[in-house]
């Protein structure tokens, strides 16, 4: 375990998942500043905390402000959010790529992204081959700590209505019991506690799905 304090920088901490990431950030003794890039600001205050409000399209033209010890990526967004393709290609795979490269051109050691089930590079679906794209891209910078997360359903309390995911977790609560754990809903917390936990343990996987996710969180 590294005894230094580190720095964190978050992509998405305005989301579900990076929101309770930023929470456990700030109560966690272990960091001592957590960098923000994002497009809008986010409701929680701590003197930890330095905001870079951005274009996130042009990530890269901040190089200089991208230095730390860990990148949380939690940038994502949905089909009925952005249902430009184009559009959802530059956030789901242009972000975290461009976030990767800046990671290992400042040397920071540790990067952590959230994908999703079923993301693969030849899938006949478009969003699903995105992040596939995303993630073999990702892995090509070669950083030391890569791990990419791959949680199917994520649940919580978010601000705003997803008419899809609603219908999809009513089924899965309903008929959990039928559903192998893989495919299992997961709560953007739990998320949040295992991405922490990687920065601490040695972990061999780089693929984690939300079995996994949730034995690490445990």
């Amino acid at each position: 375990m590294l005894s230094k304090l580190k720095t964190a920088l978050i992509i998405g901490a305005t989301g579900l998942t990076g929101g309770i990431l930023l929470d456990k950030l700030i109560e966690d003794d272990s960091f001592k500043k957590i960098k923000l890039f994002s497009r809008s600001s986010v409701e929680q205050k701590s003197p930890k905390i330095e905001e870079h409000l951005i274009d996130m399209f042009k990530l890269d033209k901040y190089a200089d402000d991208f230095k730390g010890d860990v990148v949380f990526c939690c940038i994502g967004t949905t089909k009925s959010k952005t249902p430009d393709k184009e559009t959802y290609k530059k956030i789901d795979y242009g972000i975290p790529v461009k976030a990767a490269k800046l990671a290992q051109t400042n040397g920071i050691k540790t990067f952590i992204v959230i994908s999703a089930l079923g993301a693969d590079t030849n899938s006949s679906v478009f969003y699903n081959r995105t992040k596939g794209e995303m993630q073999r891209d990702v892995l090509k910078q070669n950083i030391e700590n890569t791990y990419i997360l791959q949680p199917s359903l994520i649940v919580g309390d978010r601000n705003e209505a997803r008419f899809g995911e609603n219908v999809a977790e009513f089924f899965m609560k309903t008929l959990g019991f039928l559903i192998p754990r893989k495919y299992k809903m997961i709560h953007a917390e739990t998320i949040a506690k295992a991405m922490i936990v990687l920065t601490k343990i040695d972990f061999s996987e780089i693929i984690i799905t939300s079995e996994t996710i949730k034995e690490i969180a445990e």
